[in-house]
């Protein structure tokens, strides 16, 4: 009797140990399974935001490109470019629109390229090498080093509004149109509340510039309006752009 009951009560005690094991793994495995989920998820999400990322960034360059290509075929157009042109980009910044300027005028044309920063200077003369259709120049900031009658049109984007001696630009860009060149500035009206570029003219009223005093500016220069554009490509809501064609008198 006694050796029954402690094979029966050994029996019992292997049998509650194995149910307690069974439960055990049971835990285990939804612990796991669990955190395979989270793992599986968390590799879902992130090929999610990979992807979004992807798609942000394409529509970005998708949306840039036709900007630059339809600002470089209006100015085109405005400015009468065909091969053999030679045309200035004033402020060329890192030369999206000098390159474009070069398709149009061709192999027989020339396009300079100027800017004041030594990095963005060293950047264009890189698009040299690769194209003799353009000539990089160190701009001053009293002067665009231009030489003299050397242009049929010389064009400036949103780089206007940062001239801290203005007058002195505007002669120097009237000494290298030829007779009859025409000068394009793309520029903004200040947004309101905004703040003007450091050693700027306090008229500009913040960071940018009214038309009128562009345009009065540049007709005491020499110039005269011949077209004022209100629809310029990359305008937005929160910057509209506009775009007035000088002629040399």
């Amino acid at each position: 009797m006694v050796v029954r009951s402690t094979r029966h009560g050994a029996a019992s005690s292997i049998y509650s140990n194995s149910q307690t094991i069974y439960h055990m793994d049971n835990r285990m495995q939804d612990k796991n399974a669990a955190a395979d989920q989270i793992v599986v998820s968390s590799r879902f999400l992130y090929r999610v935001f990979a992807a979004l990322a992807v798609c942000a960034l394409g529509a970005a360059i998708c949306l840039g490109a036709p900007t630059w290509q339809g600002e470089a075929d209006r100015l085109a157009t405005l400015l009468e470019w065909r091969a053999g042109s030679v045309v200035a980009d004033i402020g060329a910044g890192d030369g999206e629109l000098t390159v474009l300027a070069v398709k149009h005028v061709g192999a027989s044309g020339k396009v300079y390229s100027t800017e004041l920063d030594a990095q963005k200077v060293a950047h264009l003369e890189e698009l040299a090498k690769r194209d003799p259709s353009i000539k990089v120049l160190r701009a001053g900031e009293a002067d665009t080093n231009l030489p003299a009658g050397c242009c049929d049109s010389i064009y400036m984007r949103l780089v206007y509004h940062h001239l801290t001696k203005p007058a002195e630009i505007d002669a120097s860009l009237l000494r290298a149109l030829r007779p009859g060149g025409r000068l394009a500035v793309i520029e903004r009206e200040p947004p309101r509340g905004s703040k003007l570029v450091s050693g700027v003219p306090k008229n500009r009223q913040g960071h940018g510039i009214p038309q009128k005093i562009l345009i009065d500016e540049l007709t005491a220069a020499g110039f005269r309006v011949e077209t004022v554009q209100k629809d310029w490509p990359g305008s937005s809501e929160g910057q509209p752009l506009y775009c007035v064609v000088f002629k040399r008198q």
